[in-house]
Order: C-alpha cells, then structure tokens, then sequence
C-alpha cells in the first residue's frame, strides 16, 4: 500500500496534465485500480463519487442571519433552510477564530489542539508571540564579512497540535481541496490541495504592516497599530521613497530589504505616476491599483525574494497621500510555505492572477487610523471578494468527488469594522446612511455565493454551510490589567509611567500576583512557571483563583451599571487533552457589549478601567461563548439538538464512511 500511495501522490502532483498524457495516464489508473482492489480494502470509502462542500462564512451571525431570512432577503438561504436543516452553531471558548477553527479542524478543543487566543506568551521570558506560528532561522550560518550565509535551512512551524480531518480523509484515500482554513500556516503536509488562510504573514513576517506615504503636516505620527507612516518631501511635483520588504538575514545586523520607487505628480489634475522597478502605474485620486510585483534584493545578482502589492492614490493636492496594502507573499513565487503541493499556488496565480495571499487581506487597521477612509476600505474589501469569488470557481468547476472546503472572510471583517453604521447606540455612530446597509450587502453576497455552490450539488453531494462563531456590538472596553493593579493583583515599578509601556515592561513581578494577556487570558504569576513567579501552587493558588473569579463576577460599568463579564471559566471544566497545562489560569467571557481592550491584550495598563469605544472597529464576538454562536445549514436533516464546531469534523468523516478519532469529542451532526 506505501508503494500504492507514493504512486499516487507522485501523479496527482501535476494536475495541468498534457493532452498526449491521456492514454498513458488511463493506463495508469487502471494499474492503481487493479493494484487498489488487490490491496486491504480497510478504510474504503463508502462511495467513490460521494462528494462533501463546506463553505466558511467566517462570522455569520444567527440572529442577523434569521432577520434577513425572515425578511425575505437570503432567497438560497432559505431555500437550502428549508430543503434541510439549520442551526446555531456552538462556537470555542473564548470565540476567537485562531481556537474556533483550530476545533473545527481538529474535532478537539485547545486543550487538544493547543490554541488559546490570537496571542500566547512564554513564561519563562513574558515574551508574547503569535499562537499559530513560528518562523526559526537558520541555526547554522558562515559569515564573511558583512555577509551571513546559511548551511542550513530555516523553519517554519504550524503550533497547532492534533490530526486535521482531511489528512485522516486522505489516508483513507479521498480527495481533499483545503482553501485558506484560518489556523493553517504553514499548511500540514499532505497529499491533498490546500492554501494557508488567517495566520499566513505578509514578506516581513507580520498579520500585515501597510505602508503610507504623505506630507501632509496634519500627521506626525511614524508608527501606527499595524502600519508605518514615511514623511516624504515633494520637490518639482516628485517623490522619492523607499517600499520596506523582508528583513535581510543574509546581511549582518538583518537590515530591512527595500525597493526605491519614484512619484509623478500632475501639477494641475489629481493624477499621479508611479514608477517602480521599471514599471510604470498611472492613477487618479481615489483609484487602486492592479497587483504590482516587487523583486526585494537580498544578495546582488544572487538572491531576491518576490512580493506583490497595490498602491492606492489617496490625494495629490494640496498634499500627497499614498498608501500602499502590506506587501503580500507572491503566489507565483512563494518566498514561504503557503500550499500544498509547493506549486499549487503557481497554479491558481497563472489561472485567476495575483491575488491576496495575507491572512487578513481587508486592512481594517488602516481604517481604523484613518489612513483608509469607509469608501476606500469597501473598495478594498470588494477587491479581496472579487478574487475569492474567481478562485471558488476555479475550484468549483473541477470538484468532482472528495471534500472541497472553502473559505470566505468578507463577512466577519465587515462586521467588525461597519457595525457601528447599523447601531445607532454605539459610541461611534454617526448619522449618516450611506453605509447603514453594509453588513446586510455582505449577506447578501454570501447568498449569492451560495446560489453558486447549490447548482454544483447533486444527490451526491453533502453540503455544509458554517461558521465559527457570530457577532455583537463592542461598546466599551475593559483594560484588565488595570482593573487587576487597582484590585492590587499587580505592581508598577514607575506609577507616572503606567500608561506608556507595553509587554509588562512598567510590571514589578516581586509583587504582582495575576496578569492579563490577549483577548480573553488571565494568568497567575506562578512560581515554577513564570520565570519570576511568587504564586504558590497548591492551596495558595487556589484561594487566589476562587477570590479572582468572585470579584470578576461582580463587576459593574459605573457609567451603565451592567455587569461586565458573564462567565469566568477555568480550563480543567471545559478543555480536555495534554494542552490544558499551557492554557491561561482563567477564561474571560465578556457580558454584551464589552471587550478587553486592545490594550490589554499586549500587556499594558490604561489609566481608566472603563472606556466608550469610538473606534470603527466597532463589532466583536470576543465574549461569552453562549453569546455569539455560529451558524450551521446542510442539505441533510440535522439530528443534533445542538450542534458544535467541535461536531463538524466527525460529521465530514461520517459522511465517507470513516469513524472519528479516538481523540475527537463530537458527534456527526446527521
């Protein structure tokens, strides 16, 4: 059978098969048959055209879902609604989309998986570093001179733990398209095809940091969340400036790798040109541009590393505003792992074109700091949703049998950024109409997406509608770290600085006894696990828990007098699997309308416990579970009175005939 197998993969590794390879490919098939049929039939697969599509809405939220249905404005929602099944789906804890999908993937929870926020931290330095991920260079360099020249390859690892169902489907010989499943980079090696999605960097190794060039003197900012602000000079109606790639490590000190590029500027029309790299882009105020690929020298005439980016031309009189999208990994030429096999991205890229390869294409930071205005964010989002749409069908005119998932992200980063323009109790409401309907809009294209999907389904065909989790209103923010220094859980070295440094740098660890950390994280200071740790395990951690939970609960905004936080849960009551011990000491569950602040999340103490959120990022869905379910419809009746992401997985095997893993916790939903 191992011999079998490797016959297999070696074929299907080339998918853009030649016209004069047809006989002998046949050929081939029948000797896998024959070979097939003379080997152990374990693990056969009930049907060999059975064919099972799940469609990713990430953020469908039930109750705006069921308002639409009601209302007449999902027609292929409701009409696979009513030809099978729907159901609130039961989303992680906390419901953050690293852990929700990591439990989708896996049928595990975190302590299976792993997976416990956006942003995990290692005790022994209080370092916090991303949860998925990990990118290690070289371990064995030569230097000569300036230069630093690797003998041994670099490393990039996926730190989510556990078995994804599809390699269980794949050894058990089904066809499996993966397509940019959140928590995935780099993608697990298998015999299938699949793209990394949430959690794919952009060329420097970061969720994605933009670039924006002006001289305007309103901004005198250099660094902003998740961007960078260039000063240029305009001289003679031109810019001269500098695009920031990846980080040089072939070169002493890692100096950042950077690509000159120049701007023309009409002196009497908004109209200006670029001109990079030999190439030249003319663009009007207000336009993008097409994708622009960017060759970064990183040893002369030796070595470079390729990126794609757009340019948008946000103004060029009276000041010049460029802002240019994180500079993505190139699809044609990947400078890191992004799929599997190695060219199936080569390959979308020479059928769609350049397309985005970040995990968060839509780049709600700059939004947020206004870099982006609403109508150029939506011009954006309607770019990343454009290509998507080109790649479904691509994908869709060649699913033939197996499992096809795909993924769709317009919907949660929608919400995020334009629920403030449905709700009119939101801090940052405005008046205006213009994009009161933005959130409904996406809906309704993810009908449309669906409509497509139902016509390629036949009585052979399971499909799945999910996903991982829905949405609330984020009204106000809590810094928990701040709460926990007023509650004397934690000490300062310097109060008249308490609120300029990140990281805990400001944090007396001699006398602090719990911290918060990430979106729904809290830790003990524990001796033994933190490498300054004054909590003693045992009894003395246990009083420290229970009093933390008493106090958490009671909690009360003194501006609404709501409570705060509906649920505290500690680990051991809701995770199972070897990962407990690395979990946070307690979970927070936000009540309605509250959030840990961005704040907390990167260890740092606000002066106020309490503030009115006016960002636009103004929707949220990390609370209590029980508050932001997900969404579940198939074309089969659902059987289970209340399923769970934790359930999807079992259920995508069932449907091949393939029992679950010991290690899973759900059912099939059917």
């Amino acid at each position: 059978m191992e011999i079998l197998k490797r016959a297999c993969r070696q074929y299907k590794g080339d998918r853009r098969l030649k016209p004069g390879n047809y006989i002998c490919g046949s050929i081939f098939w029948l000797i896998i048959l024959l070979l097939f049929n003379l080997s152990c039939a374990k693990g056969k697969a009930t049907s060999p055209t059975k064919k099972v599509m799940v469609l990713g809405f990430d953020g469908m939220d039930p109750k705006i879902l069921e308002d639409l249905l009601a209302q007449g404005k999902l027609p292929n929602f409701q009409l696979l609604k009513g030809g099978g099944d729907y159901r609130p789906l039961a989303t992680s804890i906390p419901p953050q989309s690293p852990v929700a999908w990591s439990n989708f993937i896996t049928g595990m929870d975190s302590g299976g998986h792993g997976i416990f926020d956006f942003i995990h931290r290692d005790p022994q330095t209080m370092i916090p570093y991303l949860s998925t991920s990990r990118t290690e260079s070289a371990k064995r360099t030569i230097h000569i001179g300036d230069w630093v020249l690797p003998l041994s390859g670099g490393e990039v690892e996926l730190l989510r733990n556990g078995k994804s169902f599809w390699e269980i489907l794949e050894e058990h010989g089904i066809d499996t398209t993966i397509f940019m499943v959140p928590a995935n980079f780099p993608p697990v090696e298998t015999d299938g095809y699949s793209l990394s999605g949430m959690g794919t960097p952009d060329i420097q190794g970061t969720y994605g940091i933009f670039s924006y060039f002006t001289n305007s003197p309103i901004s005198d900012k250099e660094d902003v969340s998740g961007g960078k602000i260039y000063k240029v000079e305009v001289v003679n109606n031109r810019v001269v400036a500098n695009l920031a790639g990846p980080r040089n490590y072939f070169h002493k000190n890692s100096p950042q790798a950077a690509v000159e590029f120049q701007v023309w500027m009409d002196p009497e029309n908004k109209v200006a040109k670029i001109s990079i790299q030999d190439r030249d882009i003319l663009l009007n105020e207000g336009e993008w541009s097409e994708w622009v690929q960017v060759e970064f020298p990183l040893i002369p005439l030796l070595q470079s590393v390729s990126g794609i980016c757009r340019f948008y031309l946000k103004g060029v009189h009276p000041y010049f505003k460029l802002y240019v999208t994180p500079v993505n990994i190139d699809p044609s030429a990947p400078a890191l792992p992004i799929s599997t096999p190695k060219d199936y991205s080569e390959e979308l890229c020479e059928k769609v074109g350049f397309f985005y390869t970040q995990g968060i294409p839509e780049d709600t930071k700059a939004l947020s700091e206004d870099v982006l205005d609403d109508k150029a964010f939506l011009e954006q989002a309607g770019i990343v949703l454009q290509e998507r749409l080109k790649l479904f069908e691509y994908e869709l005119s060649r699913f033939q049998q197996g499992l096809l998932f795909f993924y769709f992200g317009s919907s949660d980063q929608v919400a995020h950024m334009f629920w403030r323009t449905m709700d009119k109790t939101h801090p940052a409401y405005t008046s205006s109409t213009k994009y009161a309907s933005v959130i409904e809009d996406i809906y309704r294209e993810m009908d449309q997406i669906l409509g497509r999907a139902m016509e390629k389904v036949d009585s052979e065909t399971t499909l799945i509608v999910m996903s991982d989790h829905g949405f609330g209103p984020f009204y106000r923010s809590f810094n928990l770290n701040t709460w926990l220094k007023k509650e004397g859980y934690i000490s300062v070295i310097d109060e008249s600085i308490q609120d300029e440094k990140e990281f805990f740098q400001n944090v007396d660890w001699s006398r602090t006894q719990a911290y918060g950390l990430g979106l729904n994280g809290l830790y003990l200071n524990l001796a033994g696990r933190e490498i300054n740790g004054i909590v003693m395990p045992g009894a003395e951690k246990e009083k420290l828990i229970n009093d933390l939970v008493q106090k958490l609960l009671k909690i009360k905004d003194p501006k609404t007098n709501a409570q705060v936080i509906q649920r505290v849960y500690r680990p051991e009551e809701i995770y199972s699997g070897p990962y407990i011990k690395d979990a946070p000491d307690l979970l927070i569950g936000y009540n309605w309308g509250y959030r840990a602040s961005w704040e907390t999340t990167i260890g740092k103490l606000t002066k106020k416990i309490f503030a009115d959120n006016k960002n636009k990022w103004s929707g949220d869905h990390c609370i209590a579970a029980d508050l932001v379910p997900g969404i579940v419809l198939t074309n089969k009746k659902i059987r289970v009175n209340e399923p769970s992401l934790l359930d999807l997985a079992p259920t995508i095997l069932a449907e091949f005939g393939i029992d679950k893993e010991s290690t899973m916790i759900g059912k099939s939903i059917f």
